[in-house]
Formats: structure tokens, C-alpha cells, sequence
């Protein structure tokens, strides 16, 4: 069985390791130094090449001698073609300055043992200003090769680029993708324009007349075309730059398959809101699995008529990964994701292999063999910790090697036929390599789980369903708007309502007036519709509500008594004051003795049980009924003491007595009954309350579950008191 290999380039050079089972460096590899920009392997695995700043240099990657070096300067990308015939050069874009114009700065060179210097030329220039989507497409055969340039797709035989071959015309077309399937096709993307739905068409080459399918759909700025190994399905994964309902930053996501002969085309539907995060289909072209939905994700298998085959547990998950020969299946959860990585058997009932623990990974890949997986960590999203680990798919660390800014590192492309699998592959797992054994040495395990900060009072109880994951039984995440502060039920602060889960929800009557959710309560009963205590402001509300509602009903009533009188033509206002055998003079020595003459009781007791309605406590009234006022105001501020009054019987005068009642309690009278049933409803409200706590899973205290325990005599006690509701 041959050794597979690795290829990493770091800020000071290139290396190349020989992986399982010897892992050690390339023997006859001479590892180069200075500003290394880009390297690559040949898809057929016979080649490796990195570019410096003056040249690209090609090696065997079998052996390590050097194929040929091309004259390409400041090259920052670099391709082969299917086979390794031709090798493809990108550089910055520029301009000639002699001419002003464009310089041709994607090139394409033939990599051949047996050429002279002077077949060492380009066979085709281009100019390619984009450095997305920056290479040739080829055909599985590399017959034919094609780019996209304005409204077309241009193409070429391979080995003559200095013509156009054919043209497909498109008009408004963004981005394409060659078939890798036996048969030549082309799926070509139009985005949305002017009102016009996106779409994607498949064409036959050269029969660029008519689609031999094709797809229109809205809410496609840019779409992924995945075509399976066979070129008989093409996925097609779209998504918005801006997300209008507001539910995302990233905007939104749609699937759709379409076959590659028109007999088949559908948009998948997937049953859990939320982003499509991953898309990878099966090397068998049989299947494919999608990793899609809000956190916890979801992880569904579909065959190719998109027909659920399977679905995974849900997790914290974003990266699906098919193994070379189609047999495992790995689901990890990178990026901002913990970095657990579980190991599936496809063929043996879906069963989980193992999970791996691969915290701040960048890059993550099957080797050829099957059996392992490469992780690393690269620079510049993480400038620390860099490095190469490679996993075997048991969930064993069986190599590791740090590195010092580490840019990019891949395995060499090597045919499924040169590593059978066996029947058994997961039976003998290898020994780890030295580096291995020392990075777990070193690695501090934690003593116990770190989980979600718990405050002191939630300790040792349950969590309540509210706050788990719906993997872990809790309820499914639901955005019902894009507002951060909507109520649902995975909200925080009051409840509005509690309910029993599984329940069917029970109807709550509220009082006549009162506000849904709660409020100021409108029946006397000092509490809220849902049972919660008023606070004192509350209260003192109520209280001045129902005082001056009385009182509108009182003065409404005796109204007959209270007729505006007029004095020297103008109306003055009734006499609110109080009786005449009250008036006190504003004297304060001659108190007693005005009080005395009037035969009149002084007022007693605390000033806040007095009426404040009085606001002429200086006045007097006369026998008939008009009131008094003195000719010489300044006069009657230099004798005080003097006060003259008349009585007047009390009939005429006297202002109507105001009770304050509860609307409850008619005539405001409540007998010790009424006090004693209102006591035992609110126990039994309490009591309930603490049994739909107890059911949503809340940790009661011994004294909470004896309250509960007491529910049967306070309703004996009420059926005795003559209570029916």
C-alpha cells in the first residue's frame, strides 16, 4: 500500500511529509526558503509545485526530482489541469505602460518531462482581473476548457488557446461550472436583473441551442454549483446578500437539484428554519447530505431525488465530509463552533464511530487511505497555536507537528484503487507517532465538564425547558420576528403565563376591564389578573380611584343640596365647608372661646382623618344661606379674635355623608365569612401556582411540597364555609 503524503507552506518555505504510516519528510526533498506565495498539487497527484517570486518550480511528488521551472514572476496562484498536462499561472492585475493596456496575466503553460526550452513558452494568455474564480475549467478528458467572460462562456479545445472554439451566448451570465462526468456539460448561473427571476441551465456541448435543463427561482444573488462525481446531478445552493425578513446578517439560503439530462429538477425542502451551512456530496454520486437549521443544526441525507434517507441527531454542527471511498461520513462543527468532529459508518446502520475533540481548526480533510483526518489550524484567522494534526478515523491522534505560521496544507491527491478499505478498517488502529504521544502528555484534561454559568440559586436543581436546546429536550427555537426583544417562548424575564409542558393551554377568564398579562386590579381584591400582589403605589391608586368614584356618585345624589348662590350678581360656588357647628376661627387666641360661643366641637384626632375639601375655613353663613364676607378685609385682619357666626339648622347646611365601599362588597360592610373564604381562594391560587412550577420542572422547597399537600383540606374548609365557585 503506498504512503500518503502532506504538503504544508509556512512564512519561511515548503515542506513535504510522507504521512501514515512512516510519517517523515520526502526523502530527496530540498526544502526551499524565502517568500513562498502559493503551492499545489496536480488533481492527478503526480505533481507538486510552489512559486516564488521569480519562478514556479514542478516536482515528482513520488520522488522529489524536478519536472521543469517556468518563468512566471510574482505568480500568487497557481492550477493543473485533470491529468497534469497543463499547468496555470495567475498574477496581479496591471497594466502595460508603454500601451496602457491590460497585461495578459493568466497563462497557461504544458508541463512535460521530454519538452526543450524552447516548448517551454505559453500555449495560451489571457487577462483576468478577478482573482475569484480565477482558473480554466476543464473536462474530465481535458478536451475542452472554458472561462467566463461578459454575457458568455467562451470555449477552447486544450490544446490550442489562441481561438475560440465555440461560444455559449447568456446573456447576463455571472458564473458557471464544467461537468466532471463522462459527458461534456456546462451549468451556467444568470443572477436576478430588473424584476427577472435568477436562474441556473445546463447545456450540452456543443448543443448550446436549447437547455437540456434548467431552473428559474428569485432570491439568487449568487448561487454554489455542486455537481456529483458521476455528472449526472447538479446542486444548486443560492443565497441572498441581505436576508428582508430580517431573521439574518447573511441573507437567505434555497437548494435545488436538477439532473443533468432534464428528467428530473426540485427545490428540497428542509423542514428546520435557518441557514444551509453545508452541502457535500457522496464520491458513490448516489447521495448527499445537508447540514442546515438555526443551532442545534440539523443533518439530513438525501438520495439523488431528493428523498430523505436519514437524519442525524442535532448538534452543534456545520461541516459535513464524505470519506474517499463513500463508506464514513464526518460532522463537525468549526469556525465559531467548539470544533467536535463525529465519525458516522454508513454501513453499518448510520452508527457513531467516535467523536473528536479539534478546538480553533482551519482546514479539515479525508486522507486517500480513508482512514484518517487531517486537521490544522493556519494563520491568519488564528496566529497561534498553528500546526498539523492528523487523526485516525477511530478518534486516536496518531501525529502532530507544530509549526510557526502556518499558511496552507493539503494531501496529495492519490486514486481510491491504491488504498483498499477492507472489511473491517476500524479493527487495528496504529500505534501514534512519538509527537503524538508528547502533545497528549501535555494536553490538560478538565477535571470536570465546564458548563453554562449557573447562579448560586439554580444550583443542584433542574434546568427548566426553556433554557435547553432542542437537542437536548428543550423547545424548538422559533424567530417569529426580527426584533430582538419579541416575546416567544425562548424569551427571557416575566412570563406571561405558565403552563404545563404537554398541556393543552388553559383558558384564563380576566376581570371585566382588566388588561390581558396583568394589571391594576378592577375587583377589589388588591391583585393583579394573574395573581400577583399590587405594590403599595398600586394600591394607594386604587384606593384614590374608588374614593373619588364614590364620591362623584355621592355628589350626584345630594346634588339637590349643593346649588351655586350669588352674591352681588356673581355665582359663588356651594358651600363644600363644613357644618357650622365645625368653624373654628383662624384666631389663635380667642380659639376656645369662639368655639364655646357657637356651641361647636373642636376637631380631634390625627389631621390626615380630617376633610380636606374645606377651602374657606374663615367664612360664615347666614340664616339664608348666603355667605358672609366682611366689608373691610384689611379690618378683619387687625381684629382676629373677632368672629361672628349664626347657626344654622344642620338640615340645610349639612354636607352628605361619603362611604367608601369596594365594588365587591356592597355597602361596604364584609363579615368575617367573606374575609375568611378570601384568605382560603388565595391559598388555593398559591397552591396552584406551586404545582405548575413543580411540573415545569422547578426544584420545590419541603415547605413549598407541604403547602401542596394541604390543598384538600382548604377546599374541605371552603365547601364547610358554603363556597361554590
Amino acid at each position: 500500500m503506498a504512503a500518503t503524503q502532506i504538503a504544508y507552506r509556512t512564512a519561511k518555505g515548503v515542506g513535504v511529509l510522507n504521512a501514515a504510516p512512516v510519517y517523515e519528510p520526502l526523502a530527496g526533498f530540498t526544502r526551499p526558503e524565502g517568500n513562498i506565495r502559493c503551492c499545489a498539487y496536480s488533481p492527478c497527484g503526480r505533481y507538486f509545485a510552489w512559486a516564488d517570486v521569480q519562478k514556479v518550480n514542478v516536482i515528482d511528488a513520488e520522488t522529489a526530482t524536478v519536472v521543469t521551472t517556468l518563468a512566471a514572476d510574482n505568480t500568487f496562484e497557481l492550477g493543473f489541469s485533470p491529468l497534469g498536462t497543463y499547468i496555470i499561472t495567475w498574477q496581479r492585475p496591471s497594466k502595460d505602460e508603454s500601451t496602457g493596456d491590460a497585461v495578459k496575466n493568466l497563462k497557461v503553460w504544458r508541463v512535460a518531462e521530454d519538452t526543450t526550452d524552447t516548448e517551454k513558452g505559453t500555449i495560451g494568455r489571457f487577462v483576468q482581473k478577478s482573482q475569484t474564480g480565477w482558473n480554466l475549467q476543464y473536462t474530465f478528458d481535458e478536451k475542452f476548457c472554458a472561462r467566463v467572460v461578459t454575457n458568455e462562456v467562451q470555449i477552447y479545445e486544450s490544446h490550442d488557446l489562441t481561438k475560440v472554439w465555440n461560444k455559449l451566448r447568456v446573456e447576463g451570465v455571472s458564473d458557471f461550472a464544467v461537468s466532471p462526468g463522462e459527458n461534456h456539460s456546462i451549468a451556467v448561473f444568470v443572477p436576478e436583473r430588473k424584476g427577472q427571476p435568477a436562474a441556473v441551465r445546463v447545456y450540452n456541448v456543443p448543443n448550446f441551442t436549447t437547455p437540456v435543463s434548467q431552473k428559474n427561482f428569485f432570491k439568487g444573488d449568487k448561487v454554489q454549483l455542486k455537481w456529483n462525481d458521476a455528472g449526472t446531478t447538479l446542486i444548486v445552493l443560492a443565497q441572498t446578500e441581505v436576508d428582508k425578513t430580517g431573521k439574518s446578517y447573511y441573507g437567505e439560503t434555497t437548494m435545488y437539484l436538477l439532473s443533468a439530462n432534464g428528467a428530473f429538477d426540485s427545490r428540497i425542502d428542509l423542514d428546520k428554519e435557518g441557514p444551509i451551512h453545508d452541502v457535500s456530496w457522496s464520491p458513490k454520486s448516489n447521495s448527499f447530505a445537508v447540514v442546515y437549521g438555526y443551532m442545534p443544526a440539523k443533518t439530513v441525507i438525501f438520495n439523488a431525488r431528493a428523498q430523505a434517507i436519514h437524519t442525524f441527531p442535532l448538534g452543534p454542527r456545520n461541516t459535513v465530509l464524505f470519506s474517499p471511498h463513500g463508506r464514513y461520513m464526518l460532522l463537525a462543527g468549526f469556525g465559531n463552533l467548539a470544533g467536535q468532529m463525529d465519525v458516522y459508518d454508513l454501513e453499518q446502520d448510520y452508527t457513531k464511530v467516535c467523536t473528536i475533540e479539534a478546538s480553533n481548526a482551519s482546514v479539515c480533510e479525508w486522507s486517500p487511505d480513508g482512514k484518517h483526518i487531517l486537521t490544522a489550524t493556519l494563520s491568519p484567522r488564528l496566529r497561534v497555536d498553528n500546526g498539523v494534526r492528523i487523526w485516525h478515523a477511530a478518534g486516536q491522534l496518531v501525529y502532530n507537528e507544530d509549526v510557526n505560521e502556518l499558511y496552507h496544507v493539503c494531501w496529495r491527491p492519490q486514486p481510491t484503487s491504491a488504498h483498499p478499505l477492507g472489511t473491517n478498517p476500524m479493527l487495528q488502529v496504529p500505534a501514534p507517532h512519538p509527537s503524538a504521544t508528547d502533545y497528549m502528555a501535555t494536553k490538560k484534561t478538565p477535571s470536570k465538564p465546564v458548563g453554562a454559568y449557573r447562579p448560586p440559586g439554580a444550583r443542584g436543581q433542574i434546568t427548566p425547558l426553556a433554557f435547553k436546546r432542542e437537542d437536548e429536550g428543550g423547545a424548538v427555537y422559533v424567530r417569529d420576528s426580527a426584533s430582538s426583544f419579541s416575546s416567544n417562548i425562548n424569551g427571557f424575564g416575566k412570563p406571561r403565563t405558565r403552563t404545563i409542558p404537554g398541556a393543552e393551554p388553559a383558558e384564563k377568564s380576566l376581570p371585566p376591564g382588566a388588561a390581558p398579562g396583568g394589571g391594576v386590579s378592577l375587583t377589589g381584591t388588591a391583585e393583579g389578573a394573574d395573581s400577583q400582589p399590587l405594590s403599595k403605589s398600586a394600591k394607594k391608586n386604587a384606593k384614590k380611584r374608588e374614593a373619588k368614584k364614590a364620591a362623584a356618585d355621592a355628589t350626584k345624589d345630594g346634588s339637590d343640596s349643593l346649588v351655586p348662590v350669588k352674591e352681588n350678581g356673581r355665582a359663588k360656588s356651594p358651600n363644600r365647608g363644613p357644618s357650622p357647628q365645625h368653624l373654628r376661627s383662624r384666631s389663635k387666641g380667642g380659639q376656645g372661646q369662639n368655639s364655646a360661643s357657637l356651641g361647636a366641637d373642636v376637631p380631634t384626632g390625627p389631621r390626615n382623618g380630617r376633610s380636606r375639601s374645606s377651602s374657606r375655613r374663615n367664612t360664615q353663613s347666614q340664616p339664608n344661606g348666603l355667605l358672609h364676607r366682611p366689608a373691610n378685609n384689611q379690618a378683619q385682619k387687625q381684629k382676629p379674635a373677632a368672629v361672628e357666626s349664626i347657626a344654622v339648622p344642620s338640615v340645610a347646611a349639612e354636607t352628605p355623608a361619603i362611604d367608601v365601599t369596594s365594588p365587591t362588597t356592597p355597602g361596604g360592610i364584609v363579615s368575617e365569612k367573606e374575609k375568611k373564604i378570601r384568605g382560603l381562594l388565595k391559598k388555593i391560587r398559591a397552591i396552584e401556582d406551586l404545582k405548575m412550577r413543580h411540573a415545569g420542572g422547578e426544584k420545590l422547597e419541603d415547605t413549598q411540597v407541604k403547602k401542596i399537600s394541604s390543598e384538600d383540606s382548604v377546599r374541605k374548609e371552603l365547601q364547610g364555609l358554603g363556597y361554590t365557585g
